[in-house]
């Protein structure tokens, strides 16, 4: 499993006394330390992003940084809605300034951006947020470990352990709903609000929306990791077939697997959307910030890895479903899938199109994880393609001789393999087993004593064993099913375990 390390940006020191007034009617100059405690959570933002840049990633403290915004944000929605209200009025319209991250750089820096208007500020607030929580679920699952390889472990420490992917899966989905707020309403809020001034492609409904889709994506691909928990370990024991019988249907892997692709490949089109229009590109280069447009190229390529990545296991198990449905049958169509599967993934490992594995575009400790995930699918695929291969060339069917019923004889006989144009044609549509977490703001802070826990750290993480993970149904178990917009049947919901809310 491949999430993408997000580089969070960091931000300048600001005070909202500098540029609030009081106007309310009443003047009993409440909203004063109001504004000094919206200035202090957001110093403190300030501080623990500062802090994050200068510690490595494996001893980053994302849980405390999503605290940290979930403090500030109730605090900046409750001085943009006295704003609204008029109860505060601004002095002069209030300058953020934010490094970004996801803009493609010169001389690889990250600059620093000054932005107008409060809504800027909750638009690099909700950026953030959402990237926290996405690197907080990346550092859970590394946490984990290949622990369904390990032939040692219980069925109680496996089912601990699957609830925390099962926790790093709701974080994901977090993280999208977040993405997927910024790009359908706060955005869109900051355009109505009439400011004006260029803007980094960091800021733009596209890059967030594919923000989005790719944190959907992968929350999918850790469902599908969990669901194949229980016959991880046989399958890597003795990979190819026969299958364990706790293995899944490998018709609903598919089938999840294409989704998967189809989301990574949805984000690409849209996160190369800001960098095609000509008035996004001027619009940086005249504004002097030192971008150009376009996000980084770091970002494209993962989407673009992840996507053939996803797609390669697609065809892996359509091949196996066609082989384990009968090689007299469909050993053609077996030995096809599973060819095109297997040069999918040699193209990944380091082929003259692949380009995840390329030493000089990516980390050297993610570069191994990925060869090695890369590598095993290549040894799983190359079993499952010699076995149908054999089986395929070596039919045997009885024929009859039309002179005499007793006489018999043994004819070979093979399935045709067919070309990729009509493999294609047999692919079914994906199937989504997760779903974004829709973000609901915060009750602003300056009033209201009803807090809103539904946004919060804590009720996600209470409510991370709801999440559903998909099994397998009568039509997924038979390939030449037609229902495959049939909605997912999903295991039951457990609501509660041992360490809930814990920090992992």
């Amino acid at each position: 499993m491949n999430i993408y390390l997000y580089h969070l940006p960091t931000t300048g020191a600001i005070s909202f006394g500098d540029f609030c007034i009081d106007t309310s009617l009443a003047k009993t100059r409440t909203s004063a330390p109001d504004i000094a405690e919206a200035t202090q959570t957001r110093a403190n933002l300030r501080a623990v992003l500062k802090e994050n840049k200068r510690t490595q990633d494996s001893e980053k403290d994302y849980l405390r940084l999503i605290k940290v915004l979930d403090d500030y944000l109730p605090q900046l929605y409750g001085i943009m809605s006295s704003v609204a209200s008029s109860s505060l009025s601004l002095r002069s319209e209030p300058v953020f300034s934010w490094r970004t991250t996801l803009s493609s750089q010169l001389l690889n820096t990250y600059p620093r951006v000054p932005l107008l208007s409060l809504h800027a500020d909750l638009a690099f607030s909700l950026l953030t947020y959402g990237m926290a929580l996405s690197n907080f679920a990346r550092l859970t699952v590394n946490a984990l470990g290949h622990y369904e390889h390990e032939p040692a472990i219980s069925a109680i420490e496996r089912h601990a352990k699957d609830e925390k992917l099962n926790f790093a899966v709701s974080l994901l989905c977090r993280a999208s709903g977040v993405f997927a707020h910024l790009s359908e309403s706060a955005l869109i809020d900051w355009n109505d609000a009439g400011a004006s001034g260029p803007r980094p492609p960091d800021l733009t409904t596209e890059v967030c929306a594919a923000l989005s889709k790719m944190a959907l994506a992968d929350a999918q691909a850790l469902a599908v990791r969990k669901l194949l928990s229980p016959s991880a370990n046989e399958s890597i024991i003795s990979p190819g077939p026969p299958l364990p019988k706790s293995h899944p249907s490998t018709a609903l892997l598919a089938k999840l697997h294409l989704e998967c692709a189809s989301l990574y490949i949805s984000a690409r089109s849209l996160a190369l959307t800001p960098g095609k229009v000509r008035s996004t590109r001027n619009a940086a280069s005249e504004s002097g910030i030192g971008v150009t447009g376009e996000v980084t190229g770091e970002l494209i390529r993962h989407l673009t890895d992840e996507a053939a990545f996803h797609s390669a296991l697609a065809h892996k198990w359509l091949g196996v479903d066609a082989g384990e449905s009968g090689v007299a049958t469909k050993g053609g169509e077996a030995v096809g899938f599973l060819a095109w599967a297997k040069r999918e993934l040699e193209d990944l490992c380091g082929g003259i199109k692949g380009t995840l594995l390329r030493k000089d575009r990516i980390p050297g400790e993610d570069r191994k994880g990925k060869k090695e995930r890369v590598t095993l699918e290549l040894e799983s695929v190359q079993a499952f393609l010699l076995h149908y291969k054999k089986m395929n060339d070596s039919v045997c069917v009885m024929v009859i001789c039309a002179d005499s019923l007793t006489q018999s004889s043994l004819k070979l006989t093979f399935q045709p393999v067919p070309k990729q144009s009509d493999l294609q044609t047999r692919i079914p549509a994906g199937r989504l087993a997760v779903s974004p977490k829709p973000y609901q703001p915060p009750v602003p802070a300056f009033g209201s004593t009803t807090p809103n826990t539904a946004g919060s750290l804590t009720h996600a993480v209470k409510s991370s064993l709801n999440l559903d993970v998909p099994r397998q149904t009568a039509s997924d178990t038979d390939s030449d099913s037609n229902s495959d917009d049939e909605v997912v049947k999903q295991l039951p919901n457990r609501r509660g375990y041992t360490g809930a809310g814990s920090y992992f």
